[in-house]
């Protein structure tokens, strides 16, 4: 090769146009006769042809309009201004309730099927629009209970300099948004939608509450990450948690057929004033008295009276057995 001579390019490789072979025809064979052997299984071999579940995608779409909605200077859109917060406000609470108003729809037929009811499409229309109409018109009494739990975080952190910190960055506050609003629906009877927008906040926070926890005001979960609270749990008033901490069932009765009985009280009270610290965990159906302190670690199961202060080293002497641990 001269000096002036370019240097030799290696030729391009020919684009193929073959695509590879995935055998397609025979796994879409395989996984309908799948589906068939689980929906024989289950009982659900008469399929309506389309899809009657609520959709997970819209929900979280809606939860982001609610919580503009709730709080419209601080979770709003970025430009918003006092002078437009009211029409913003009843913009995208008419948005975000219309939108939820398909997706109750959706759950009212999904129950109607899956419980074996006739469903007419009149009568879970007007539930469905008395269900939302419920929940709109409680949107006011969640957005007070909230404040109560965004001071209880600002007070209760020393590292907090502002509550709307509180607001914009704890995963606490962001789940109990979320359960505030599951908490209603789970009362209205969408159990599936409650469920669901906790899961939502359950994905992003670490924080498992389950919609029917009935949390009382001024509720603060520092940190949080790993607290599960038990669908029958009951915490009262100003109650602090810290990261790890389980509110759990101890057992889980069964019928005679051996399937679980659902429903059942099985986990703890939570009194007035309570505080308990990370990793502790408390099973069964029993009561933290009011203003107790549980220690790290601690695993309790039975009930404790009023301004106990619990730890592993004195939980024996601290904890008197008063036959409450059921």
């Amino acid at each position: 090769m001269t000096p002036n001579q370019p240097e030799a390019v290696p030729p391009r490789p020919e684009a193929s146009d073959a695509r590879p072979a995935w055998d397609l025809e025979r796994i879409t064979a395989d996984l309908r006769s799948t589906r068939m052997d689980w929906r024989s299984e289950t009982g659900r071999l008469q399929e309506l042809g389309r899809r009657d579940l609520p959709s997970r995608r819209d929900l979280a779409e809606i939860l982001d309009l609610l919580r503009g909605a709730l709080f419209p200077m601080r979770l709003g859109p970025p430009a918003l201004s006092e002078r437009s917060e009211d029409f913003y406000v009843g913009h995208t609470l008419d948005t975000a309730l219309n939108l939820l108003l398909e997706q109750v729809r959706l759950e009212l037929r999904y129950m109607a099927r899956h419980c074996g009811q006739p469903c007419d499409e009149g009568e879970p229309e007007a539930v469905a629009r008395r269900i939302v109409g419920d929940f709109a018109t409680d949107l006011p009494r969640i957005r007070r209970l909230l404040d109560t739990d965004v001071l209880a975080a600002f007070r209760g952190d020393p590292a907090a300099k502002t509550v709307d910190e509180v607001l914009l960055c704890y995963p606490g506050v962001e789940a109990m948004i979320h359960h505030r609003l599951a908490h209603t629906l789970y009362e209205l009877e969408v159990p599936l939608l409650a469920r669901l927008v906790a899961e939502l906040a359950h994905s992003s926070t670490g924080i498992d509450i389950h919609p029917g926890a009935q949390i009382g005001p001024g509720f603060f979960i520092d940190h949080g990450t790993g607290v599960v609270i038990g669908e029958t749990a009951v915490i009262g008033e100003n109650v602090r948690l810290y990261q790890a901490v389980t509110l759990g069932a101890k057992r889980f009765p069964a019928d005679d057929s051996g399937n679980l009985q659902k429903g059942l009280p099985r986990h703890p009270i939570v009194e007035n004033d309570v505080v308990v610290y990370a990793g502790a965990t408390i099973l069964g159906r029993i009561t933290i008295g009011r203003g107790s302190t549980i220690g790290g670690n601690v695993w309790l199961t039975r009930s404790v009276p009023a301004d106990s202060q619990i730890s592993q080293a004195s939980l024996t002497d601290n904890c008197p057995d008063n036959g409450g641990g059921k």
